[in-house]
Formats: C-alpha cells, structure tokens, sequence
C-alpha cells in the first residue's frame, strides 16, 4: 500500500494591490483578506483551521494527556478568598465540569449560609464565547451590575440584577465598556466606545429610565486618548474619570452622593505628564510623573487642590519605580500608613510608610525572585493590607498583612496537586544586549540541572506599554508540564516593557524600538553561551505585541530557535498604523510612532515582520488570531502566514489557527483556555523532539 501523502497546506491568492507613502511603493498580494465579508476570506481561514488540526493529528494523544494534567493542576472546585465590603464577605467559586466561576456572598460572617448571586454557567447558556469583565455590587448591596461580551469583540453589554428578588432589570446597555455606582445605588455612570472600539464617553443612567434618555456627562474627543474608566475611590466619596494616552493622563471628579452635579477637572492634561488620583479621609493623593519619570506621590487637601497647595509626600528615586497599574497606581492610602508597591532592577518590593513621622518599613517575604501585587481593599476603615503573591516556584499565595503589630497572615495558598516546589530552583540571570546594556532574565528549571546545552528551553517575552510580566513572570500552574519534561522556562525582561521603570519603556519604543528585539536576542544567545539550551532545542513565545516580537527576531534570526509560538501577532505594522479607521490605531501613535511621518515609516517599515519576510529558512511556527479580535485584526496574522507560506525555503511546520469566535484573549471557558496550551505545548514538545 503506498504511503499516504501528508495534506497540503492552503494556498492563499495573490491579488496584488499597491501601496504608496511618502513616494515609496509597497505590493501587497494578501491585503484583500482584510475584507471578513468575503466567503473567499473564510473559506482561507477555515482551510487553514483544517491542516492545522490534520497536521497536529498524531499529537493528539499527547494532546489529551496534556489536558489531563493541566486540569488537574487546575482544581475543578475552588473558592477565591472572600472579601467584606461592610456586612457582606464577597467571593466566588468554581465546580468540576464548569466553565465560568459563580458569585456568591454570605452575610455577617463567613459561616452564615451562601447566596449565590450570580452563576455565570447560567447567564452563559447558549452562548459558543461568553467573557465578563467586571461584576460590581451596589452600595447598598440590593443590585449587581456585570457586562458581558457575547463574541469576544470586547464590546460588552451592561446588564442589572436586583438581588432582592433574584430577577434582571430591564436596563440592559449594549457597547459598554465599564460601570461604576453612585452612592444612592440607584444611579450608574458607564462608558462607551466609538467606532474605533475606543472608549470615548461616560454616560449617567438612573436604574428603570429608558437609556437612550441617559445624560452624557463627558466626552473625549483626542483619539490618541484611547483608554478611559470610571471608578470610584477607596473613601467613597467621589467618583473619578481618568483619561489616558500611552504618554498623558487627566482625571475628573464627583462627587459620590452628588449625581446632579458636573464631573470637575482635577489637573488639566500636560504632554508626556501622567498622574493618577486617590483619596482617603481629607486628602487627594497624587501619583505623577511629572520632573519624575518613575513617578512621585504628592498630597492635597480635597476641599481646595489648587496646584499651589500640593505637597511632595514621597520623592522621586531615579532608580525606583511606582508600579503603575491603569486606571490605579499600586499605591494605598490607609488612616494612619501608605503603602506602596515599587520595582527595582526587575524585582517588586512593598514600602509602608508612616504617616505621622513618614518613617517606613518593608515586608519580607523569603524569596530572593518574586512577585507581589494588591489585592482590592473596598473598606476605608480597614488596617489591613491583602497582597497576592507568588515567584517562579511558590504558587499563587494571598496574604492579609496588619499594619499595626505588621503581623503576616497567610489567607491561602493554591493547591497544586502532585507539584512539589522543592524539586525546582529559580533565579535571575542578566544578558548584555547589543549596545552593552544589561538585561535581566529570570529562568526556573528543575535542581540539578546540566548546563550542557541539551536541554528544551521555553522563552517568553513581551517587550511594550510599560507592562511588566506578573500575570506570566511568576508562577505558571501550567508551565509545571514542561518543567516535569525537563525544560528550562525563562522570561526576558526586556526594553519596552516597565520591569526595570520608565526609561526601560522609553528605551524600547518609538525610534528605539529596536532596542526590545536586539535584548530578546541578546537573551536567547545569553541563554544558549551559558549551557542552558542550544538553537535546536529552544522555544519561543510571545502575544499581541510580544507577538510582534515572534515576528520580528524570526526574521532577523530564524538560526537561532526551534520552534516559534506567536498569539494574535501584531505583524503589519505599516498599513495597520496608516490606517485610522482600524480600532485603536491612532492611540498607538505614541508607542510605535505615526508612519504618516516619513521618519517613523521609514522606521517601522524596517522591523515590520509582514514587509520583511524573506526567501529563506524559518523555523517551526504555530501563529493565532481570533475573528473578533478588536485588538490584532485576524487580517494580519493571516496575511503573514500566506507570505511565509509563499517566500520560505525550509520544509519545517508553519500552522494557523483562527479562533472564528474568538477574540484578543482566545477562549473564554476555562477548559477551553487549557485545550490550547495542551495544544500550544504538544506542538513545542513535538518540534523540539522531547518524548
């Protein structure tokens, strides 16, 4: 019997359309699969769906294994830690066999009997893709607000629920971004998003009125100020809008009990300044950067702010970063302490300040590598810190920390069954990149190890926005089914990002742009000099503008890996950046630069993975998009794989998967997201040859 032939992979047309700016001419033969509305488009997308899945079929089994372990490392049922928020102790929970979590509460004391507020299995129902962003009690704890996404575009509909009776309201608000109560748990303040998917007006809407009469009570007209939320402070006393840009923010306030009134401006917004605004007791405090790249806190009473009444509370440390979280700083106001939460050479720290003699102390938690964030403290009365900690071996742990006798109490630490932390070691390594500057990585692997360069290794990075890596720096329940194969798992720090403050991002965006592919290099080569790994067993991974980095570093070194994952890549740069009508453009201007001006086109068009592929060998490739991604258009990824499918020497396995409804994040349901890693990892395992 002859040899079955392996299936081929899909070929897409060559329409050639040409484009031209500032004088120069580019021809681009995949740009007709922008247009979703053509059967030829999705006809492509579900071809390509087709040989993935053919061609990943002999690592099924393995796949299922993966899942298995995954899930099991995963725990079917759990309950988050609860919260008080005055009499209630909020949390939520998942069961075996589910999905979504479910919301539930207890009144007056954690033994009382459980109220489930809101089952998201239920409200699921029928739904292929089902994603809540925010679930929001009103003050007086009768109402729930939540707000869904139905097809993964992040346009989500507000819906109310009267928790007294157990029943929806009628005040269902489409094209929603976020949502806030007022103090009189009757009125609610939302925003939502223009065509661009940016979020560009707050609304006022009183439960039971008829939306389309709610009052429009602010409207940002920039479009380069694409990030806007409504929330409220820790005092609950007023309500705060904070407007941003990649490089400027503005905040305006309320009143919490003064719905009638009119939002005021804080500070007006100054160019490449950013402040964010807190409050307790009587005073308003400032988190800005301004003469401060890494950020100062300044003080000022909240019945007059005019500038000449702010005070300097905290100073500048050119060496120090504020961690900076939107639309909040990692920063928190107690009656008699500040808490802060700063970064250093790529490591967290918390600093607790006095506020009677500003003295200070910190909180020691064992580990040398770590990571600590906060965990949201709803009570302007309380004395007591939560934090959410982990590092690159300890799972996820919640502390309560008790500002006065500085006492830490462990709430709860996840259970991850058959891990056992004591067979791994994590720590820090620095690479020097091409300019000399010297780049932290962090890398965890079992004890033991022979740097004898054998071993599999899986890199991650990131590399943009300021953004520093805790959701995948510290501790990765799943990663565990690499580190149990032996793999080295390492995550570049590099410029772009915020991990080692703000210039660290300046460093790596704009014109110097890059800075951020030239350090992930240098890391990956760091990592091969020191024994760690070699070009042949090392594995990439990057998302969204990480994917980007997949595209970039696959051109400039495809020598240099194995295998390379990149999720919702990033990789046309020029066109999309060219074109406004494409969400969420014109407010990237400030990270990767305008192409409309030629020294910024000139620029992006020579890292732009989609304009630089070229005739040669790749390596092994998995890519994703999602049809519903607002973020990443579909279009991009699938115009690269075509080209890379065209211009290609070598015979190694480039496959796509289009998540048809998906959007930015890929699946919604838990099991869902672990039937891609299984998948993602089956491919890394397969490609790197580990049995």
């Amino acid at each position: 019997m002859a040899e079955q032939e392996s299936p081929k992979p899909p070929v897409a047309r060559r329409v050639p359309r040409v484009l031209v700016a500032h004088g120069h001419e580019r021809i681009d033969e995949y740009y007709w699969l922008r247009d979703r509305n053509n059967p030829g488009v999705i006809e492509y997308l579900e071809a390509e769906n087709r040989y993935t899945s053919e061609m990943m079929k002999h690592t099924e089994d393995l796949q299922r294994k993966l899942f298995e372990e995954l899930r099991a490392r995963n725990k079917d049922t759990d309950t988050s830690v609860p919260e008080r928020i005055d009499d209630f102790f909020y949390y939520y929970r998942t069961e075996a066999d589910k999905q979504y979590q479910i919301h539930c509460r207890k009144k007056g004391s954690q033994e009382a009997e459980e109220e489930i507020i809101l089952d998201l299995n239920v409200v699921a129902s029928g739904n292929t893709f089902f994603k809540v962003s925010m679930v929001k009690v009103s003050p007086n704890h009768n109402r729930l607000t939540y707000l869904a996404d139905m097809d993964g575009s992040e346009r989500y509909t507000l819906f109310v629920k009267d928790l007294t009776t157990g029943k929806m309201l009628q005040d269902q608000i489409r094209n929603t971004h976020d949502v806030e109560w007022a103090n009189d748990s009757t009125t609610i303040f939302y925003s939502t998003m223009d065509k661009e998917y940016r979020p560009d007006k707050v609304w006022k809407h009183v439960l039971g009125s008829d939306p389309k009469s709610d009052v429009l009570v602010f409207h940002e007209e920039d479009p380069a100020f694409y990030y806007l939320e409504v929330t409220k402070t820790k005092s609950r006393k007023f309500l705060l809008i904070t407007i941003e840009s990649a490089t400027t923010s503005e905040v305006r306030y309320l009143p919490a009990d003064a719905t009638d009134e009119s939002f005021r401006l804080f500070r007006p917004r100054k160019h490449m300044v950013e402040y964010f605004v807190l409050h307790l007791g009587h005073t308003f405090y400032v988190v800005t950067n301004e003469d401060a790249i890494n950020f100062k806190i300044m003080t000022v009473p909240d019945d007059n702010i005019a500038r000449e009444n702010w005070s300097e509370l905290i100073p500048h440390r050119g060496d120090v970063v504020i961690d900076v979280s939107d639309p909040n700083p990692w920063v928190e106001p107690f009656e008699k302490s500040l808490v802060v939460f700063e970064r250093q050479n790529a490591q967290g720290k918390i600093r607790i300040y006095s506020l009677d003699d500003m003295s200070l102390h910190t909180i020691d938690f064992g580990e040398q590598v770590y990571f600590v964030m906060p965990v949201t403290n709803q009570n302007p009365d309380s004395n007591k810190l939560r934090v959410r900690y982990w590092s690159l071996v300890t799972p996820t742990r919640e502390y309560e920390y008790d500002l006065e006798s500085r006492k830490l109490r462990l709430l709860k630490e996840d259970d991850i069954p058959g891990y056992d932390p004591d067979k791994y070691t994590a720590h820090m390594t620095w690479a020097t990149s091409e300019d000399g500057v010297k780049v932290p990585v962090s890398i965890v692997h079992m004890k033991g190890l022979r740097k004898d360069g054998k071993n599999p290794c899986y890199l991650y990075a990131y590399g943009a926005y300021a953004t520093f890596e805790w959701a995948t720096s510290g501790f990765n329940t799943n990663l565990v089914s690499l580190l149990e194969r032996g793999f080295v798992c390492a995550y570049a720090h590099i410029r772009g990002g915020g991990d080692m403050g703000r210039k660290w991002h300046h460093d790596g965006r704009l014109l110097s742009k890059i800075n951020t592919f030239n350090d992930f290099i240098a890391c990956a080569e760091h990592l091969v000099k020191e024994g760690y790994t070699s070009p042949k067993k090392l594995a990439i991974r990057g998302r969204s503008a990480g994917g980007l980095l997949m595209g970039v570093v696959t051109n400039m070194r495809p020598d240099l890996f194995k295998a390379v994952v990149a999720e919702v890549p990033f990789v046309d740069g020029i066109t999309t950046m060219l074109d406004p009508t494409i969400p969420l453009t014109v407010g990237e201007f400030e990270e990767w630069g305008n192409p409309a001006e030629k020294e910024h086109y000139d620029y992006i068009k020579k890292y732009s993975p989609y304009d630089n592929v070229a005739r040669k060998a790749y390596p092994n490739m998995l890519v994703t998009a999602g049809l519903n991604d607002s973020r990443v258009g579909y279009w991009e990824p699938a115009k690269w794989i075509a080209k890379l499918r065209a211009m290609r020497t070598d015979d190694n396995l480039l496959l796509f998967r289009v998540g048809i409804v998906e959007g930015h994040a890929g699946a919604s349901g838990r099991y869902d997201h672990l039937k891609w890693f299984a998948c993602m990892y089956a491919f890394i395992l397969d490609r790197l040859g580990v049995t």
